[in-house]
C-alpha cells in the first residue's frame, strides 16, 4: 500500500479532464476514506485549451510528456489520447519505466492488449481498465473480483450508448434509423462519423476484453463476428415489439460445446428480460455464472464524469494494493492465458425472427414454408397485417422458427430471396433466449 502516489493524465479531452477534476476535487476525500494521498502532479495534451477553460491550474499544464515518463515521482500515468498508434507507445514506454498504468482504451486493448499486458507484468506493475468496457459501469471488477472463482457461461452486453438511445428512439417514437441517428448527433450522443459505433465495431472491442477476462482465454479480434443497427428498418423494430421483444445491440460471449461463441449484432430481448428495460445512452452487462447465477450491471457508459470515476477507482486500488494483487495472479490475463477455442457461429442452434416482403396473393406462405421445410427449420410463429384488398400490394410478412442451426436458415433465406414473389431483402435477427442458470438447490 503506497501513503501517496503522483499521477499524470496525458490527453485532455472530455474524459480527461472529468479525470482531473476529479482527482482535485476528491483528494481529500480519497484521503479520509483509504489514508493515501492521491496527487494529480501533471496533465499533459498538445492542446491545453480544454484544460484552461475547465479551470486546471496552469502550473500542472504541459504539452510534453518526456518528463512525465522520465520522472521518478510519476506514480501512474493515466492514457487517455485514444487509438492504437501513440498511445500504445506512451503505455509501453511507461511500463517499462517503472509506472502503474490506467486506460480506458478498449480498441488498444482489444488489438494489442497481450503485448501490453505482457510489458506490465515484466515490469513488475499494473495495467488498469475498468473504463474501457462499460464507462462508469463497473464490469471488469465484477469479474475479477465480485466474481472470482465463478464459472462465466454467458455475458451479453449492451455496451454503446449511441447504439442504444437511437433504438430508443426508434422504439418510443416510430422513426427511421437515419432520423434518429441525426438527433443523436445533433445532441452530442454520437459522432460525425458514427461507423465505429453503429456498425458494432466499439461493441465487439468492449466483448474481447470482457471474454479474455471472463473465460481465461486469449480472444483474437478476428474472431469476433459484428454486424451494427446501420441497416435495421423501422419496420422490424415495430413488429418485433407486436410479437414482445424489444431490438438492442448485444454483445455476446457464449461458452458452448464447440468452443467460444463471441458475436456483436442487432437482436430480439424478450419484453420481460432486464436488458429490455435499458434505455436512452445508458449500458447494461448480464452474466450468467456458476454458482452465483444472472446478475446484471447497470449505468452510464460513457460520458466525461461517469468515466472518469472508473478510472480514478482504478487509482485508488493500485495505490492500496488490491489491484497490483490480482493483476499479479497467473492464469487471468491474456499475456498467461491460451488462445480461445472459437466456435463456428454459423453452426449453432438458435431461434430467429425472419422478416420478407411478398406479394399478397394465394400460396406464397405455403412456398415460404416449403423452403423452411426443405432445410429442417420448423416454423413457430407467422405474423401478417391485413393488407388493403388492392390485388397489387406487397405485405410483410414475419416468421418465427424454432431452434435452428444458423447455416441452415441462411441457406433458406437466400433462396427465399431469390423468389420472384419476394421483393428486396430478408431480414434477419437471432432472438437472444435466457440462459439456463446452472444452480443448484442445497437447502
Amino acid at each position: 500500500m503506497h501513503t501517496r502516489m503522483n499521477i499524470a493524465v496525458v490527453g485532455c479531452g472530455t474524459v480527461g479532464g472529468a479525470t482531473a477534476l476529479h482527482l482535485i476535487e476528491n483528494a481529500d476525500a480519497i484521503r479520509t476514506r483509504y489514508s493515501i494521498d492521491i496527487r494529480l502532479s501533471a496533465v499533459v495534451d498538445k492542446d491545453l485549451s480544454r484544460a484552461r477553460r475547465i479551470g486546471l491550474p496552469d502550473a500542472l499544464l504541459s504539452q510534453d510528456v518526456e518528463p512525465v515518463l522520465s520522472s521518478p515521482e510519476i506514480d501512474v500515468v493515466i492514457e487517455l489520447v485514444g487509438g492504437t498508434g501513440f498511445a500504445f507507445t506512451l503505455i509501453e514506454r511507461a511500463l517499462s519505466a517503472g509506472k502503474h498504468v490506467v486506460t480506458a482504451n478498449k480498441a488498444l486493448l482489444a488489438h494489442r492488449g497481450r503485448e501490453l499486458f505482457a510489458a506490465a507484468h515484466a515490469a513488475g506493475v499494473s495495467l488498469a481498465f475498468e473504463a474501457s468496457c462499460g464507462g462508469g459501469v463497473p464490469i471488469v471488477r465484477a469479474i475479477y473480483d465480485g466474481l472470482a472463482g465463478a464459472r462465466f457461461d454467458a455475458i451479453y452486453g449492451i455496451v454503446n450508448g449511441t447504439c442504444n438511445y437511437i433504438l430508443t428512439q426508434m422504439i418510443r417514437r416510430s422513426i427511421s434509423y437515419d432520423d434518429a441517428l441525426a438527433e443523436a448527433q445533433r445532441d452530442g450522443l454520437a459522432e460525425a462519423d458514427p461507423a465505429l459505433d453503429v456498425g458494432g465495431h466499439d461493441s465487439a472491442h468492449k466483448i474481447a476484453i470482457m471474454a479474455a477476462l471472463a473465460f481465461g482465454v486469449r480472444v483474437d479480434y478476428d474472431s469476433i463476428r459484428v454486424g451494427g443497427i446501420d441497416s435495421l428498418d423501422l419496420i422490424d423494430v415495430q413488429m418485433a415489439g407486436r410479437l414482445g421483444y424489444v431490438p438492442k445491440l448485444l454483445a455476446i460471449a457464449e461458452r458452448t460445446a464447440s468452443g467460444l461463441s463471441l458475436r456483436v449484432g442487432p437482436a430480439l430481448v424478450p419484453q420481460a428480460h432486464p436488458l429490455a428495460w435499458v434505455s436512452g445512452p445508458f449500458n447494461a452487462v448480464s452474466v450468467y455464472s456458476y454458482p452465483t447465477g444472472h446478475t446484471m450491471y447497470y449505468g452510464r457508459g460513457a460520458g466525461g464524469s461517469a468515466t472518469a470515476g472508473a478510472i480514478v477507482a482504478d487509482v485508488v486500488s493500485i495505490a492500496v494494493g488490491g489491484y497490483p494483487a490480482v493483476f499479479a495472479a497467473p492464469g487471468i490475463w491474456p499475456d498467461q492465458t491460451p488462445a480461445a477455442q472459437i466456435a463456428d457461429a454459423t453452426q449453432t442452434a438458435r431461434r430467429f425472427y425472419v422478416r420478407a416482403l411478398v406479394d399478397d396473393r394465394p400460396g406464397v406462405l405455403s412456398e415460404l414454408a416449403d423452403h423452411f421445410g426443405t432445410h429442417g427449420i420448423s416454423i413457430a410463429g407467422m405474423h401478417q397485417d391485413e393488407m388493403a384488398d388492392n390485388g397489387d400490394a406487397l405485405a410483410p410478412v414475419v416468421l418465427i422458427t424454432h431452434r435452428v442451426v444458423e447455416a441452415n436458415l441462411a441457406d433458406a433465406v437466400r433462396e427465399i430471396a431469390a423468389l420472384p414473389e419476394v421483393a428486396g431483402r430478408c431480414t434477419v435477427l437471432a432472438i437472444v433466449d435466457e440462459p439456463r442458470e446452472a444452480l443448484i438447490d442445497h437447502a
